[in-house]
């Protein structure tokens, strides 16, 4: 049965979400760089600007997981069902 609550309280894979965001660092990182040195400057502002965006992502991320593990329950456990009468 669902609830048609299930993308309030979806979770995503964080530890994939942040190898990720490891890996677009570096090559913003190596692209900002390497705009740069051949001359480049707007390709190297626009990796910048791509760098600072996947840095305050990776940010979150690293917040979210330090948060720890939240209760979420099991396979085992059916899901909530509907209010009969829902407040007004």
């Amino acid at each position: 049965m669902r609830t048609g609550s299930e993308p309030t309280t979806a979770r995503s894979a964080l530890r994939a979400r942040f190898w990720l965001s490891v890996w677009g660092l570096v090559w913003s990182v190596f692209g900002t760089a390497a705009f740069a040195l051949a001359g480049r400057p707007g390709w190297a502002a626009a990796c910048g600007v791509l760098w600072l965006v996947v840095t305050v992502d990776m940010t979150v991320i690293l917040h979210h997981i330090r948060q720890g593990p939240h209760y979420q329950p099991g396979p085992d456990i059916p899901p909530y069902r509907p209010p009969e009468n829902p407040p007004r």
